[in-house]
């Protein structure tokens, strides 16, 4: 059953009262002066109370839900001092989680007539007790840092009140056991174990130190990989493009996981859904390889009874069950199963996702039971900062990944800030007509205000259909349909020909007053093997853009781009990130492509250089404010990335230093002629044929001055990266090496960290 994620609390409470049948009243009444009568009231006054209502008080850091939803007592059933006696210990355990050790919790009962009770405990919640330090023993080729990273439990800080995983929890440090025994069997080390987590108060008996004392093994590369196959008609070469481990590599078990899966699902679809894949290591300990031998054989013939689901108070069970490629009835696939799960966690809907298998009604049957734990999947958001190109800027949002339970992303904002405002809504159906399609709209609006970058006022009001086909678990399509408005409008200081005082272009000027319609369609290809979207260290990003502007509306061109970033980490604690982007475009139909539709990329391409900085320009009337961006573009960027030393990992502050360079070239839109009034008397001066008089207006159409140049422009800088609570940011300092003559630098650039 779904059920709404943001509620109004009034703090009214209905009563639930039991009463009696008054036909079964009726009926057991005894008659007046029956020698039945006392027996029966003696009963009815033995009898346990029922619970009307359950209460909580004083308790602030878990809510009055989260305390009700681990409760066995509840309003309507009889008391039962076992009960309420495991329901306090399950409220402390609740506290435990939350740094509350210390939480003492009584209960009183409130009498009520008719035999009813009102249940109220009174909470005593204490201080938080979080964990000073988390130590390693035996961890020789690889930090402490490292080994904190790839655990959810953190050391407390000063921004501790913002966390809840700073805390001492069995079951998470018991998860965390397994995260970092899968760490190091993808980095070499297959024979890693824990020995042991060791948790005990410091000497000030206000934080935990947990100790783990591991035994990292043996390092091993993969050596050579085969497939056998025990089954007549299954040829072992038709399998072995499947193999994603190389001779030489450090060995990795996600790559042997991967090879499985892909292997049995490749069977299954031939026509073997009953065939399973063995890997068998063969250890060769002087050499320091494990090769893997893939062993095809026949399983048992065993068919899925039915798929239990429990624990999903909120998301539906279809939302669940689209998740597994196997449906009841079907052949029994561990590795099915295992991606199904894997596929549940990547939701993000839940807090756990468990499957198991128990016998079925028959010998060759199984039931798949799936419990899963669900959690807070909506967020409102009160965000602000500033750019460099939009100044000081404010967002509220509303988020919700899984809306009312169908799994459906919905968002809604607002920004306002002192150059941009906008709203945006964005709806995401992840199974569009029951496929693995997931397919949205956007519906936006912004306006940007002119600047010093830009010599005009910019609106723009439209929409996005789009759709995305994941063809593996990396690699997705995406195609899109966007139809927009925009208006530019110059503000009079940049229209009234004071060439002095700085002028928008003539390229700006054949676009003022105008709604523009632009209709276009486009498709996207993404690569996405990323370890991490938010703090990547290994992998690889890569995407292709397409976009066709000329299905009616005013614009006619075509626009490809290309962007890549591949993450590899040096060491354990380094990461280095190398990026290469480019773009083109070209009009048709006889049509020049507006400047606002143009490359215009500025710092994002070369750090160093302002919004609008880098391309050609048109020099009349001054050229700061007049970047005309190109048809073309180009660029690379080399990237350090590492932790700032002596900063608790919950700051997530990091550190860059980066080398950017690139260039953007080939105005497209239209060149015109100079034209000028007539000679003004004085001393005038000149731009080509055309003259002004310092300081004095004058009459006639504004010169355009196109300075063409396409020198390459590079940077060298550092950065501090920050994974703030309102989002992903980055602060770069950069000096600029090349540039051409009339290029506009700006050395700070303060803006968002885009990784995918």
């Amino acid at each position: 059953m779904a059920t709404a994620m943001y509620k109004l609390k009034l703090g009214v409470a209905l009563a639930a009262v039991a009463v009696p049948s008054l036909f079964g009243a009726f009926v057991a009444s005894p008659l007046v002066g029956s020698a039945e009568a006392a027996p029966r009231k003696q009963v009815a006054a033995r009898s346990a109370p029922i619970i009307n209502r359950i209460v909580f008080e004083k308790n602030k850091k878990v809510t009055s839900d989260q305390l009700t939803s681990i409760m066995e007592s509840k309003p309507g059933s009889p008391l039962n001092q076992a009960t309420v006696n495991a329901d306090i210990d399950r409220m402390k355990e609740a506290y435990n989680r939350a740094g509350r050790s210390t939480v003492q919790i009584s209960y009183r009962e409130v009498s009520l007539p008719n035999n009813r009770v009102d249940l109220v405990f009174t909470v005593a919640e204490g201080v938080k007790i979080g964990i000073d330090e988390i130590k390693f023993v035996g961890n020789n080729n690889f930090s402490d840092w490292r080994l904190k990273r790839q655990m959810v439990t953190i050391e407390s800080g000063f921004l501790g009140w913002l966390r809840t995983t700073d805390t001492y929890d069995p079951d998470r440090l018991a998860a965390d056991e397994e995260r970092l025994r899968v760490f190091y069997v993808n980095h070499g080390y297959p024979d890693f174990r824990v020995l042991s987590v060791v948790p005990s108060l410091n000497d000030k008996q206000d934080g935990y130190i947990i100790t783990v004392t591991v035994d990292e093994g043996k390092y091993y590369k993969f050596g050579p990989s085969q497939v056998q196959s025990t089954i007549s008609d299954v040829n072992p070469d038709e399998l072995q493009h499947n193999i994603h481990s190389w001779n030489n590599w450090t060995y990795r078990g996600e790559d042997v996981d991967r090879t499985v899966e892909d292997m049995t699902i490749q069977l299954a679809g031939s026509g073997h859904p009953f065939a399973q894949v063995r890997p068998r290591a063969v250890r060769d300990d002087a050499g320091d390889q494990i090769g893997v031998n893939y062993v095809v054989e026949e399983g048992a013939k065993v068919y899925i009874e039915r798929i239990n689901i429990t624990g999903n108070t909120r998301t539906r069970d279809y939302v669940i069950r689209r998740e597994f490629d196997i449906g009841e009835g079907d052949p029994y696939n561990q590795a099915m199963i295992d991606r199904a799960a894997r596929r549940l966690r990547n939701l993000g809907y839940f807090q756990s996702v468990k499957i198991t298998n128990t016998p079925g009604s028959e010998p060759d049957r199984v039931v798949v039971n799936v419990e899963v734990v669900d959690q807070s999947t909506g967020e409102f958001s009160v965000g602000g900062g500033y750019s460099t190109s939009d100044g000081f800027l404010g967002e509220v949002s509303l988020t919700e990944r899984n809306f009312l339970g169908r799994g459906q992303y919905v968002k809604a904002s607002v920004q306002y800030g002192q150059r941009t405002q906008g709203y945006g809504l964005s709806f995401t159906e992840p199974y569009f007509m029951g496929q693995r399609i997931a397919a949205g709209f956007d519906l936006f609006s912004k306006t940007t205000d002119d600047s010093d970058y830009q010599f005009y006022k910019d609106q723009t009001t439209g929409g996005t259909l789009r759709a995305a086909f994941p063809i593996t678990d990396n690699f997705t399509v995406g195609v899109n349909y966007s139809l927009y408005t925009e208006k530019v409008t110059i503000p009079s200081q940049y229209n009234d020909n004071n060439y002095l005082n700085g002028e928008a272009s003539r390229a700006i000027k054949e676009l003022d007053g105008k709604n523009r319609l632009v209709s276009q369609i486009g498709y996207t290809l993404t690569y996405n093997s990323l370890d991490d979207l938010k703090q990547p260290s290994t992998g690889l990003y890569a995407q292709f853009k397409q976009d066709i502007a000329g299905l009616g509306g005013d614009a006619k061109f075509v626009k490809s781009s290309v962007d890549s970033r591949y993450y590899y980490p040096l060491t354990d604690d380094l990461t280095i990130m190398a990026r290469a982007q480019g773009g083109y475009m070209v009009g048709f139909g006889g049509e020049k492509i507006a400047i606002v539709d143009q490359f215009n990329p500025g710092p994002d391409l070369v750090r160093g250089f302002a919004p609008g900085g880098i391309g050609d320009r048109d020099l009349a009337g001054g050229s700061k404010g007049n970047g005309l961006g190109g048809t073309s573009y180009y660029g690379g960027t080399l990237e350090l990335q590492f932790p700032i030393f002596g900063l608790p990992r919950e700051v997530g502050l990091r550190g860059a230093i980066f080398a950017d360079a690139g260039s953007v070239f080939g105005y497209g839109g239209t060149h015109f002629s100079q034209q000028c009034g007539p000679l003004p008397a004085g001393n005038p001066a000149g731009t080509g044929n055309c003259f002004f008089v310092p300081g004095v207006a004058r009459s006639g159409v504004r010169p355009f001055d196109l300075y063409k140049n396409n020198p390459i422009r590079s940077s060298v800088g550092a950065s501090l990266l920050w994974a703030s609570p309102i989002g992903p940011l980055r602060f770069d300092y950069a000096f600029v090496l090349t540039k051409a003559k009339h290029d506009d630098t700006q050395a700070f650039h303060f803006g968002t960290i885009v990784n995918y």
